[in-house]
């Protein structure tokens, strides 16, 4: 078998595999923050996280695929490696912006919902009470 289609298989696996756990990782972990930034909404939570994790994989396995071609052809054990590490540097990187784009943008949203919990009120108001003459 060609090293360039060795390289290509391991590339996948790898990506496909680090995509998965990566997805899987931040919807476990990121539902309850879901549920506090849209106000213990637990099935709303559940649909965005769902959402979420549908167009995590689209874009990072999209890229994955777009990033698979390669123009040089690999020719030694040495080759694979180096074009293993690039690529999957690569596609760690663009995982780990996916990641923080989407902490950044839930972040501000949380952020938003603190302020406006904290401009109402605790408790409506009853009436005026006069002042005392002591006070």
């Amino acid at each position: 078998m060609d090293r360039t289609v060795i390289a290509y298989v391991i590339y996948l696996a790898v990506s496909i595999g680090l995509t998965v756990w990566v997805a899987r990782t931040l919807s476990r972990n990121g539902r309850v923050f879901l549920s506090d930034v849209l106000h213990g909404n637990e099935k709303l939570a559940d649909a965005v996280n769902h959402l979420l994790v549908v167009g995590f994989y689209l874009v990072n396995l999209g890229f994955v695929a777009l990033y698979l071609s390669d123009d040089e052809t690999i020719t030694n054990a040495r080759g694979i490696f180096e074009a293993l590490s690039t690529k999957l540097g690569v596609v760690l990187l663009v995982l780990g912006v996916m990641h923080l784009g989407n902490v950044y943008v839930l972040n501000k949203i949380r952020r938003r919902g603190l302020m406006e919990r904290e401009q109402v009120p605790p408790v409506p108001p009853q009436g005026w009470v006069a002042p005392t003459a002591g006070a």
